[in-house]
C-alpha cells in the first residue's frame, strides 16, 4: 500500500514541475517553440487552459492561473491519496 501512495505522490510531484517549468519558459524568448517545450506544453495545456479561461490576467499582463491549478493540483494529490488511504487501511 504505502508503494502505490508513494508512486502516486511521485506523479504528483512530476506534474507540478512540469507546470512550473513550462511557466518559466514562457519568460525566455523563443523556448516554447523548442521540442522540450512543445512536448510540456501537450502534456500541460489541457490542465491550465480551464484556469486561464476562469481567471483572467492582473493588469493584462500578470497570469495567476497556474497558481491557483498548482494549488488545485496539490488538493488533488490529497484527496486522491486519501481516498487510498481510506479503501486500503
Amino acid at each position: 500500500m504505502a508503494e502505490i501512495i508513494t508512486i502516486v505522490q511521485y506523479l504528483f510531484q512530476i506534474y507540478f514541475y512540469m507546470i512550473i517549468v513550462y511557466v518559466l519558459m514562457s519568460w525566455l524568448p523563443n523556448l516554447r517553440e523548442s521540442f522540450i517545450g512543445e512536448l510540456l506544453g501537450k502534456l500541460v495545456e489541457p490542465y491550465l487552459s480551464p484556469f486561464r479561461r476562469f481567471i483572467p490576467p492582473i493588469a493584462g499582463m500578470l497570469d495567476i492561473s497556474p497558481i491557483i491549478a498548482l494549488l488545485v493540483l496539490q488538493f488533488a494529490e490529497r484527496g486522491v491519496i486519501a481516498i487510498l488511504l481510506y479503501f486500503w487501511a
